[in-house]
């Protein structure tokens, strides 16, 4: 299974890298590509002063633009938008393959002072659900939003249902390199899974302060082994995911079973 990353800045309404790394994607046999948070849609920040008919305007064109890529070359697409309904901004996770539209509303949002998506964002609070589950070829993905990356009962979804690789969007700022790097690395060998994880990059100015995000898309291997990353450019990375190397650490370390006899 071929899959790729896109690591790119926000876009705004433009398309035109979308055909042009979706084209090298295909030529080289990824059957699935990833993009980090907030390329569609203006960062969180930029997102609190924009009337909400700009956001649904940006979100639609780029919703219908991406039918029609993920169409034309056969392919699955995950991307991070905002998504307008009743005149309420959605904070989602929507996933295009060449037949349908899949949409994963993320369950929890960061919620501190100086970055408060859930204040903002209408998604519902409620009892937690499994992420976004999908097959291509017999290879189990699950999606699910960076944030949610550091909560337990996500993982036991994981877990249960033999995913084999998740897609991890994310908008990682600040000095947080390391330690993203250590939580997914942590999760990727506790679950015997690959972790996929598309960062964006660019800044944002508030205030004369810089926020600036770095980079660092990277794939890790159901053995908690970093085995390609980028690094602070615009780039695409394709990954070999390979099956037997799942189900060779599930044997080897055995934590599922573990589980299992005990419940």
């Amino acid at each position: 299974m071929r899959a790729a990353i896109l690591q790119i800045p926000s876009v705004g309404m433009s398309t035109s890298k979308f055909d042009y790394y979706l084209r090298i994607a295909k030529s080289k046999g990824c059957k699935v590509v990833l993009l980090g948070e907030y390329l569609l849609n203006r960062f969180f920040k930029e997102l609190e002063n924009t009337p909400i008919e700009m956001i649904k305007e940006q979100s639609d064109h780029h919703i219908k633009t991406l039918k029609a890529l993920a169409k034309e070359y056969d392919m699955n697409i995950i991307a991070p938008l905002v998504i307008i309904k009743k005149k309420q901004p959605y904070k989602t996770i929507v996933k295009f393959s060449p037949t349908s539209t899949s949409y994963y509303h993320q369950q929890i949002l960061i919620n501190y002072k100086h970055w408060n998506e859930e204040k903002f964002f209408a998604n519902e609070v409620a009892p937690l659900k499994a992420p976004l589950i999908f097959s291509v070829d017999g290879f189990k993905f699950a999606v699910m939003a960076g944030f949610e990356l550091h909560f337990d009962t996500f993982w036991q979804e994981i877990m249960s249902k033999n995913v084999d690789a998740v897609l991890l969007p994310t908008v990682s700022t600040f000095e947080s390199h390391e330690r993203w790097r250590e939580l997914i690395k942590m999760r990727a060998f506790t679950n015997s899974c690959y972790i996929i994880r598309a960062n964006r990059i660019g800044e944002y100015v508030e205030d004369e302060y810089s926020w600036n995000f770095y980079g660092d898309s990277l794939v890790v291997s159901p053995l908690g082994e970093i085995e390609n990353h980028l690094g602070n450019q615009e780039e695409l990375l394709m990954i070999d995911l390979d099956k037997k190397s799942v189900k060779s650490a599930r044997k080897s370390w055995g934590f599922k079973e573990a589980l299992q006899k005990r419940l």
